[in-house]
């Protein structure tokens, strides 16, 4: 077997009569429930937590997030010819940089800004929906752009919150109506096999037919894909690897760290708590990144939701 290349689903490993099964190499997400479950999580880190009010209105924004991924109907996602052919070019079927939307997901956007409750968020909050509102699907689509490729300005930051939100939504979406049998990982394998975007942390499972595999989770699409565990997600060495944890938080979320290229990853245990969700714990963690950041890591890629200035729109 190349490098890069898995075996099919289901395979077993070692004596064929029984054992180990090996890990699915991808799983892709169920977008019935992925936002209702973030939000649930979020609700729970909430409790007694220093940045309560912040995390209850991240539940609220995921809940919305839930709302607009069951109202959205039918979207032109690629055709099994196209996912056939970006997967032979070892390239993601739903490249996030280079995919061309279907204009429904602005349907998703106006559907999340109409489920949020503005009377309970902050004027300035307010002032960024309602502009957002009145903006040309134009200028919407532009900031969609900036935000999947090169960047988004400051100013511009209370509303690619939003954009980024209802981007998540779609793109999740077309990820649970791909056939996982037709993916592959990628070369890279930092990167999601279906949108190509960084993870936002990674969990290591402790039940199911292979405790202790390792998960990435897509911060765009939801996705997860196996990564073998004792390697950097950045740059692939395994000589330098550290797990760092925050004395005041939870023993379950650690930041593994990587002497070889100094940046940093946030890592999920089950084990030490059996309802850790990759999107919430890690906004619910943000004092790790604090922590780490200050040591000299830099994180691996940042959290979506968290925008530069986007925390001053709440």
């Amino acid at each position: 077997m190349r490098q890069g290349e898995i075996s099919s689903k289901g395979a077993w490993t070692g004596n064929p009569s029984g054992g180990v099964k090996a890990p699915d190499p991808i799983i892709l997400p169920d977008a019935t429930t992925r936002f209702a479950r973030t939000a649930t999580r979020l609700e729970a880190l909430a409790v007694g937590h220093p940045m309560a009010t912040w995390l209850h209105f991240m539940a609220q924004l995921s809940r919305a997030q839930q709302v607009a991924a069951n109202a959205l109907g039918h979207l032109a996602g690629p055709t099994q010819a196209a996912v056939d052919l970006a997967v032979a070019a070892r390239m993601p079927p739903l490249a996030a940089d280079g995919h061309e939307r279907d204009i429904a997901w602005h349907d998703g956007l106006a559907v999340l800004l109409d489920t949020l409750d503005v009377d309970a968020t902050t004027a300035p909050a307010r002032e960024v929906i309602a502009a957002l509102r009145a903006r040309a699907p134009a200028w919407v689509e532009a900031l969609a752009d900036g935000f999947l490729q090169s960047g988004v300005d400051v100013e511009d930051a209370g509303a690619a919150l939003y954009v980024a939100a209802a981007l998540q939504v779609y793109f999740t979406r077309l990820a649970a109506d791909l056939s996982v049998a037709s993916l592959r990982l990628l070369p890279e394998r930092g990167l999601c096999p279906c949108c190509g975007s960084t993870p936002v942390a990674g969990v290591v499972t402790a039940s199911g037919q292979t405790p202790g595999t390792r998960y990435l989770h897509c911060s765009l699409c939801a996705t997860a894909w196996n990564h073998v565990r004792a390697m950097c997600v950045t740059c692939g060495q395994g000589r330098g690897l550290s797990l760092k944890g925050f004395e005041a938080g939870s023993d379950a979320v650690k930041a593994e760290t990587c002497d070889d290229c100094h940046t940093y990853a946030k890592m999920l245990y089950q084990a030490q708590d059996t309802q850790v969700d990759p999107f919430a714990d890690d906004l619910a963690s943000l004092g790790l990144d604090l922590l780490v950041a200050k040591a000299g890591w830099a994180r691996h890629a940042p959290n979506p939701l968290l925008l530069i200035g986007a925390a001053d729109s709440l």
